[in-house]
């Protein structure tokens, strides 16, 4: 198999708490607007954490038939509305034969919602009444399926499940497969609907999540005040292909994915290594991978979930792969400050706000930074977006289990 292989992006589709297009979700984004309000999902009477970053007004039967929608997760119909958004506008579909085209959709946590939903059944009502299609909706692969079964994808169609780095390992591992020449074409993203009563339960007990009830004082990435992340939740889905038919067929091509590092830190379940040895070390594959030169103006999009360790260790993490003086000059933003926190499908939102930094020259901001904290001490683009050309855009996941992602985009 080919080495060689470029792979770019020709379309993108997303659905999440700014918007339910690509559009509306990185004009939101560029805007610095807060996708963070009170959960309408349940009831939060009782829960110490009562904000969420939600997907408002999504309609599924815009994109799957009735009995789909009754037979599907929130998460799947998620991820199914984002890839036909993608594919849609790459106009991929009959241009690769089935046989080269694949799917890589992460997933953190999978069908949640009809976990809790038929386990009620189960404790309430008995076992006959658990639905026979229980399993299916809430498998992590599911999404990955669907969209294999819709856009008839017969390659490989797999989850990437690997928590907060589920989304950008998808990726990443979907241009492996391009790259390697096992596939000329993969629609790849995260996807996650987590805001449910055991998800948010589970988190506050671990003490992860902000119990602020002040949507613009609750996600506060490298802020003093930072005390825990936001739930969120939505997808978003890439078409990554073979760049020689890319351009062979006229396509519009968003950027190049052009390096990827993917570590383990092998040291705890949920806190990241003190030295940041796994994200440091992601971070310099993807470089390495990308060709980065100090000279390279560079733009991270930091996994920043305003977590008190997480943004300590990942601010050594950029300082330790970049080195002091190429960190303090690089322009670092965590996006979770605007869509909160959304699990596998966060390093997918993500790749897109790295790829419109590179196309359009705008860095999207930190929002709510007033108090930086002195161990952040990165450059990092407090409450409004900032006009700057780049040539190289990173992408850090840092997940659950010590999995650490990094991606590296360019313009082509």
């Amino acid at each position: 198999m080919s080495e060689n292989r470029r792979v770019v992006v020709t379309g993108i589709g997303a659905v999440t708490p700014l918007g339910n297009t690509t559009k509306d979700t990185w004009e939101a984004m560029k805007a610095g607007k807060n996708g963070i309000a009170p959960i309408t999902l349940f009831d939060t009477e009782k829960f110490k954490a009562k904000l969420g970053a939600e997907v408002k007004n999504f309609d599924p039967h815009a994109y799957l038939e009735v009995n789909e929608v009754l037979r599907t997760d929130r998460y799947a119909q998620f991820a199914v509305a984002a890839a036909q958004q993608a594919v849609e506008e790459s106009r991929i579909v009959g241009t690769v034969a089935p046989e080269r085209f694949a799917v890589m959709m992460g997933t953190g946590i999978g069908g949640i919602s009809t976990f809790e939903t038929e386990h009620g059944k189960l404790l309430e009502k008995g076992p006959r009444r658990v639905s026979a299609l229980f399993v299916p909706m809430m498998i992590s692969n599911m999404a990955a399926g669907m969209i294999a079964i819709r856009h008839d994808c017969r390659g490989s169609a797999m989850p990437a499940v690997t928590a907060c780095a589920s989304g950008s390992n998808a990726i990443g591992e979907a241009m492996r497969l391009v790259r390697h020449g096992y596939a000329d074409a993969v629609i790849a993203g995260g996807a996650e609907a987590a805001v449910t009563p055991s998800a948010v339960a589970g988190f506050i007990n671990m003490q992860a999540l902000s119990v602020s009830e002040d949507p613009n004082a609750a996600s506060l990435p490298f802020d003093k005040r930072r005390a825990g992340f936001v739930i969120g939740e939505g997808a978003v889905a890439l078409v990554l292909e073979e760049y020689e038919h890319a351009l062979a067929r006229g396509a519009k091509i968003y950027g190049e994915v052009c390096g990827y590092g993917s570590t383990s830190d092998a040291h705890h379940i949920t806190a990241p290594h003190p030295e940041a040895r796994g994200g440091t070390q992601a971070m310099l594959d993807a470089m390495r991978e990308a060709g980065y030169t100090e000279s390279d103006r560079v733009y991270i999009n930091a996994h920043g979930t305003g977590t008190p360790m997480n943004d300590k260790v990942e601010t050594l993490a950029i300082k330790n792969a970049l080195g002091e003086q190429a960190a303090k000059r690089a322009y670092v933003s965590s996006t979770k400050s605007m869509t909160g926190h959304m699990l596998g499908a966060a390093g997918a939102i993500e790749a897109l706000a790295c790829l419109f930094a590179l196309s359009e020259g705008v860095i999207p901001p930190t929002i709510n930074l007033t108090e930086q904290d002195e161990v952040c001490d990165l450059n990092c683009v407090p409450n409004a977006a900032v006009k700057a050309e780049i040539d190289l855009a990173l992408s850090n996941s840092l997940g659950f289990g010590g999995h650490n992602a990094c991606l590296a985009f360019r313009k082509v």
